[in-house]
């Protein structure tokens, strides 16, 4: 096994998301203050919610050979911080490129002349 791989794998998957938002202007693209301060809120409630879990004793690093094997916190990979900025750029992409296909569904269907509830 390669230690890193995980960390590697979740930074390429980043990338994805930041080309994918470049490409369609979904997030950061369209509104950069914005986009930091949701992403900012986002990561503090997910590690929040890690610390909390962690301190309950529900959460817990497991060994693998992939992670790295520094931790940021007690039982706190640093593979987290990723994984977790990559769900949340993950989701407001999603959101982003899902309400811009309902509007624009919606637009077609009223040129259209048909009715949308």
């Amino acid at each position: 096994m390669i230690p890193g791989l995980y960390l590697g794998l979740l930074v390429f998957s980043c990338a994805g998301m930041v080309i994918l938002d470049w490409r369609y202007t979904l997030f950061f693209w369209r509104s950069p203050v914005r986009a930091a301060v949701t992403l900012a809120l986002g990561l503090i409630v997910f590690i929040v919610w890690d610390v909390w879990g962690i301190a309950e004793e529900i959460f817990f690093r497991g060994d693998s050979p992939l992670l790295v094997g520094l931790n940021v916190g007690h039982e706190f990979p640093v593979e987290e911080l990723f994984f977790l900025t990559l769900l949340c750029y993950l989701t407001m992409n999603l959101y982003n490129g899902l309400a811009r296909f309902v509007r624009a569904r919606d637009a077609r269907a009223e040129s259209a002349g048909g009715d949308r509830p």
